[in-house]
């Protein structure tokens, strides 16, 4: 769960990081110390949240097995652990 709030919180500074490491690198020989003020905040977070939005529809719907099937736990058999599957 922690992985996913990680990885969802990462998607919404993606673009910000971005932003910010464009202009450091642009004005690196002259030093701007308005880079914060001056960014557009507003639409790095708007669009870092709809990233995130579409990573959790895209995932959403493609991730995992379909609906009807059944879970099989892992389990220890003759001492060889048998991963977790789907049937």
């Amino acid at each position: 769960m922690i992985r996913i709030a990680l990885v969802n919180l990462l998607l919404v500074f993606f673009p910000a990081l971005l932003y910010f490491s464009y202009v450091y690198l642009r004005q690196r020989n002259k030093p701007d110390e308005q880079i914060l003020s001056d960014a557009p905040i507003f639409w790095l977070f708007a669009v870092g949240v709809a990233l995130m939005i579409a990573s959790l529809a895209i995932f959403g719907n493609w991730e995992g097995d379909p609906p009807g099937k059944r879970y099989v736990p892992p389990r220890i058999k003759d001492g060889i652990i048998i991963p977790g599957h789907v049937e």
